[in-house]
């Protein structure tokens, strides 16, 4: 998330009550969760095994709940609990609303555009040229649908990231300020849903196909051309390629890349990242002729034991 102007780290730092490590009137210009971070961004990190990458990332500055040695050219601020604190500053700059409307007077909706019946399209949304939007849609506030677009119905579009941590009292939810931006030419299929990202945005390429009962986690983003079906369940921050297949019941862990061209068998799950233009099957995932060779020699076991 971008501030609408940048602001100096000492009034950060007194909205959320912290230490300041490093330079009070550092100008920090946006707050982003750590697998986007960029310059200018704030991040947290609440756990030791993860300090090191919250430090070594792009982030200007990191909250942080120990103090530890400061990078050159960052600051740290610090909190016992980074996470409220990350989730103080979400608040304070998100433009986030909800509309009491079923559509808000504040969506722009394009030319020949048709929205059926019980509907809602919240506020500051963006709808193309050409799109079909059927009965019983909901498309979240800030989010962004391009040209040729068709969403079938019972399809949400920005619903918050399954983001939460564990608490002596029960989970505490991580804000979702992020958007979501559907590109041109995608098709939608019915009851699937697109979560917006935690601070960023989660993205559905131009071209992309997707079917009924699909989950697309927070902060994912997909390629053009790719093709999902059936219950299809995508974890947050994965980077789909282009041309990508992903058969029934495939799953995504969080933070997987799939490789351009990739295709992934029904009920297949891949364990770590995946090359492009191969076709895989099985959890681990691996490449499907070694698969149903493995598969063709346990077939033989109950044979190999007879003869023992």
């Amino acid at each position: 998330m971008i501030f609408s102007r940048p602001q100096k780290l000492k009034d950060i730092a007194l909205l959320v009550n912290a230490e300041i490590v490093g330079d009070a009137n550092l100008a920090v210009t946006g707050i982003n969760e750590i697998n986007v971070v960029g310059e200018g961004d704030i991040v947290f990190v609440d756990h030791p095994k993860y300090y090191s990458k919250a430090l070594d990332s792009k982030a200007t500055v990191v909250i942080i709940n120990k103090k530890v040695d400061c990078p050159a050219g960052k600051a740290l601020l610090v909190t016992d609990d980074p996470f409220s604190a990350f989730n103080r500053i979400s608040s304070q700059f998100s433009s986030r609303s909800f509309s009491q409307k079923p559509i808000s007077d504040t969506a722009v909706i394009g030319k020949n555009t048709r929205i059926m019946p019980n509907c809602f399209i919240g506020d500051h949304v963006k709808i193309g040229d050409n799109c079909t939007i059927h009965p019983h849609v909901t498309i979240y506030d800030n989010c962004t649908i391009g040209n040729n677009v068709i969403l079938h119905s019972g399809v949400v579009i920005g619903a918050d990231a399954f983001y939460y941590k564990k608490r002596p009292a029960g989970y505490d939810k991580l804000l979702s300020v992020g958007t979501v931006v559907i590109e041109d030419n995608v098709e939608i299929g019915a009851l699937s849903s697109i979560d917006r990202g935690v601070t960023d945005k989660t993205v559905i390429g131009a071209g992309t196909k997707i079917d009924n009962h699909i989950q697309v986690g927070h902060d994912t983003k997909v390629g053009k051309n790719c093709l999902f079906a059936s219950q299809v369940g995508i974890s947050g921050a994965c980077i789909i390629e282009d041309d990508v297949i992903l058969w029934g019941q495939v799953g995504v862990p969080s933070k997987i890349r799939i490789g351009k061209g990739a295709v992934l068998l029904g009920q297949s799950a891949p364990a770590k990242d995946v090359e492009g233009g191969k076709t895989y099957l099985g959890s681990p995932a691996d490449e499907s002729m070694k698969k149903f060779r493995e598969l063709a020699m346990i077939r033989k076991l109950p044979e190999l034991f007879q003869k023992l």
